[in-house]
């Protein structure tokens, strides 16, 4: 056919990468039937003629024409890449050559191979569906090939000495993955389906499980880990990570998960990077990759220093829905993996029709990582062939769709079909395989509806919780020696002329009146746990300088630009120290921290929020990982949260970390929250929780000061540092018991302001005044005796800064009771209930600061 065309070949330059061969492919349609394109392609192709593309190049580097006739060849069809927005010159001309010289035709061992574990994959989920109709199990069908890629990246880490693959995916094909990569046996798996007697999988009434809180999760979150031999030398550890419901958002926990094994932490200084100790892999769901802003947050750690895991492997496994909502009503992008571009992450889209494309993309982005250390995504597309979970008809929103979809063979057959053209199998082997398959599943059930079940979730000899009475004490002379070696620079290094005089007055704390703050007393903390042995993690927004400028761990040279971080040069130290700005992110990084803990336990990981305000942001790692990733997986974790806390007059931003929040979600002892409100208290507590990290380790929830950091009645002496421990509760008892007839409890700052009113009044001898100082586990027996002291005690006030549908008092109402005589009165005192945290407006604030103060220390007569 002729066709009239123009000289205007630049008409094609705005098409580029995967749409150039889209405009190749239609024009190719074009030629053959010309009413195949819609009626405007087939004006443009009537007057612009063939796209410059197929005229010239694909990249204006490339070389001979040969080569570039490859390069069309291989970028477009079944396997597409984008890589014109990687910065790099070098990055771009390596996955050039990656496309022209490693693309070869499969060994027909490996197709086979290939085609074998299509069939284990396909049958398994038939089964499933004629087994259990109606369950959810999120069908793999439509993305089959995502199984033997997993394999090969496996495989391919096993190769080049990785030791460890951590993995983090949804519940999309997560069966199916458990039972063909991690290796977890049919009939485990059946028997969550089943619901079989299984007395290891179920905890009977009065079991430990039921009692110390194993409530177990749905089969499709749970993770496992496997231990796998590649040959007789090489050995890989592959981890899936457990994960909710909350898609996206266990990324950034795989990332600390792998950041955690390849640190090492064993001699004091910087931690020491390993990259080849591990290697991360995520599996994104296509609706979820451009939706969910935690995965942003994951990309942006990806080439930050206190983050970083040496890249990341990312598949997209892309069925074309979000459970029933298609791409124009998910994303304001042409492509489900476009948000990668903008962290310069090459892109490849393969068909998962086409195993050995998809493959090729496999070993592809597993060289680029080894390559480059960077993060390199593949986009999986696929199908859905049943509901989002079997459960719902996916003809109801998208009939044209599964009428194609129905139609369609499955991966199994296509490639089947095209093995048995090229001779590698015939159809006996394919049939004989196909029973071998249903054999053994058909076996696995038999095992599950006779009862005779394996364990499942394993009893965990850690149920109870460990309370460490004693921690072991450190001496004066010891801390006087560490706080020296903190002090001491390099004769070159210049200290900011403020900040010098600041850390000078730390030399004077051991003189006889001499009082550590709360920034020197966690400086100290941190030494004497690093000299015990416990590495140290630090990470949070400004964490290095501390939001109020209180902590200063690393100092910069006023001169030149150079940091000296005095605990990374600690003599004592005998384990590594790290402390991180953060990126401005609470979820991604909370996450990542949390990550962290699971797989080096033996650490101390501390988290900070800016203001514990905004911790709220990251409210998902907190509700579904820690404070309940003990009962639904028994995952233990020590992840330390420090969250600004305290009424100054900032305004409702800058108030509150939510207490009330925490307090909510505290039951069977699944983490301790707590109000230090004196520098010993505060140094006692980090040294108890690094002392229980080997032992039961749990989360510490901790509201840290802003105005006490400084303050005078804040301060502790050495003594108060190296004698004692944490107490739950601070409280002098009165001179004058007989005389007590109110006793206020307070939490946090409000105690500061109590104490100075107090001092004021006639009637202070009848008021005594205690701080809850760990509000859970609440101190029942601490509390009961200080009570019992006061024998003509006649109220109980609690008094807080907080709304009263905020903070501490609805918790503590609840079982202020217990601890108290029913003849008691017990009293509120504080702001009322607020649909906001704080007043914006400072004279507001003093007003209500103040009228708090006086109800509490007010001696109500008892109606």
């Amino acid at each position: 056919m002729r066709v009239e065309t123009k000289e205007t070949g630049s008409v094609w330059q705005q098409f580029t990468g995967p749409n150039a061969g889209y405009v190749e492919e239609l024009y190719e349609r074009f030629l053959r039937d010309p009413l195949s394109v819609d009626e405007e392609t087939r004006e443009w192709f009537q007057i612009y003629g063939m796209p410059v593309q197929s005229q010239n190049h694909v990249h204006p580097r490339d070389g001979e024409k040969g080569e570039r006739a490859l390069l069309r060849e291989m970028n477009q069809g079944s396997f597409v890449m984008e890589y014109a927005h990687t910065a790099s010159g070098e990055e771009q001309d390596w996955l050039e050559q990656m496309l022209i010289t490693s693309r070869a035709k499969r060994r027909p061992d490996l197709r086979r191979e290939t085609l074998m574990r299509l069939l284990e994959v396909d049958e398994f989920e038939k089964f499933l569906q004629r087994a259990f109709p109606g369950q959810k199990r999120f069908s793999l069908e439509g993305l089959d090939m995502l199984v033997p890629m997993v394999d090969e990246l496996v495989k391919q880490a096993a190769s080049s000495g990785i030791k460890t693959v951590m993995m983090g995916m949804a519940h999309r094909g997560r069966l199916n993955v458990l039972a063909h990569v991690l290796g977890k046996p049919y009939a485990d798996i059946f028997s969550e389906f089943h619901m079989a007697p299984n007395k290891d999988l179920v905890p009977s009434e009065g079991s430990l499980g039921i009692n110390y809180g194993w409530t177990g999760d749905v089969k499709y979150h749970l993770g496992a880990h496997r231990d796998l031999r590649e040959d007789d030398i090489r050995e890989v550890r592959i981890v899936l990570a457990h994960n909710p419901s909350h898609l996206e958002f266990v990324d950034p926990v795989v990332e600390g998960y792998a950041r955690a094994v390849q640190d090492g932490r064993d001699q004091a200084g910087q931690p020491v990077f390993h990259q080849d100790e591990a290697m991360a892999m995520l599996v994104h769901g296509d609706a979820a990759f451009p939706g969910e802003g935690v995965v942003a947050e994951t990309l942006n750690l990806s080439r930050l220093d206190g983050y970083q895991t040496g890249g990341t492997i990312h598949i997209i496994a892309n069925n074309q829905l979000g459970f029933t909502a298609e791409a124009h009503e998910g994303r304001s992008t042409h492509y489900a993996s476009d948000l990668a571009k903008g962290f310069e992450i090459p892109v490849v889209h393969v068909d998962a029709d086409d195993p050995d494309a998809c493959l090729f993309a496999v070993q592809m982005a597993f060289a680029y990582r080894q390559r480059f250390h960077r993060d390199f995504l593949i986009d999986l597309v696929g199908y859905r062939r049943w509901g989002h979970n079997e459960m719902d008809d996916p003809f109801v929103t998208q009939p044209q769709m599964y009428e194609r979809i129905t139609a369609h063979l499955t991966v199994r057959e296509i490639y089947g079909e095209r093995l048995f053209k090229d001779g590698v199998v015939t159809n006996e082997e394919l049939e004989l395989a196909s029973e071998r398959i249903k054999n053994k599943l058909s076996e696995a059930f038999a095992v599950v509806k006779q009862g005779e079940t394996r364990q499942v979730a394993p009893a965990d000899s850690n149920f109870f919780v460990t309370q460490v009475d004693r921690v072991s004490s450190v001496s004066r002379e010891q801390l006087q020696e560490m706080n020296e070696a903190l002090l001491h620079y390099p004769s070159s290094f210049a200290v900011y002329k403020k900040l010098e005089k600041i850390l000078e007055r730390r030399r004077t704390v051991f003189s006889e009146n001499g009082s550590v703050d709360f920034a020197h007393a966690e400086t100290l903390a941190f030494a004497s746990i690093l000299a015990a042995g416990t590495p140290i993690r630090i990470s949070g927004q400004d964490s290095q300088r501390g939001t109020f400028g209180q902590r200063n761990l690393v100092l910069h040279d006023r001169n030149v630009s150079q940091t000296h971080c005095p605990l990374q040069h600690l003599p004592h130290a005998k384990t590594s120290f790290a402390v991180y700005n953060s990126p401005l992110s609470e979820v991604g990084v909370m996450g990542f921290e949390y990550g962290y803990t699971i797989q080096a336990p033996e650490t101390l990981v501390i988290w900070e929020a800016q203001f514990g305000d905004f911790a709220n942001a990251g409210q998902v790692i907190i509700d579904q990982f820690l404070s309940s990733g003990r009962s639904k997986w028994l995952q233990s974790s020590g992840l330390v949260l420090l969250l600004p806390h305290g009424y100054e007059g900032q305004g409702p931003e800058h108030s509150s970390a939510r207490l009330e929040r925490f307090l909510q979600l505290s039951a069977e002892d699944n983490w301790r929250v707590v109000h230090p409100t004196t520098a010993a208290q505060y140094f006692h507590l980090l040294r108890s929780q690094a002392a229980v990290l080997r032992v039961d380790p749990r989360p510490l929830i901790v509201m840290t000061p802003k105005s006490l950091l400084r303050h005078p009645q804040a301060q502790s002496t050495v003594s108060e540092l190296t004698e004692g421990m944490f107490q739950p509760v601070l409280h002098r008892f009165s001179e004058n018991r007989e005389g007590v007839t109110q006793l206020v409890l307070c939490s946090g700052k409000v105690a500061i302001d109590l104490e100075q009113m107090l001092s004021t009044l006639e009637s202070s001898g009848e008021i005594a005044l205690a701080r809850v100082e760990q509000l859970y586990p609440f101190p029942v027996s601490a509390l009961r005796d200080i009570i019992r002291s006061y024998p003509h005690l006649r109220q109980i006030v609690w008094a807080q800064e907080e709304p009263k549908n905020m903070g501490a008092w609805s918790f503590v109402a609840a079982r202020l009771p217990e601890v108290s005589s029913k003849d008691i009165l017990i009293r509120y005192a504080g702001r009322p209930d607020r649909a906001s945290p704080a007043e914006g407006m400072a004279g507001m604030h003093d007003y209500f600061q103040r009228k708090v103060v006086e109800e509490a220390l007010r001696v109500s007569p008892i109606q």
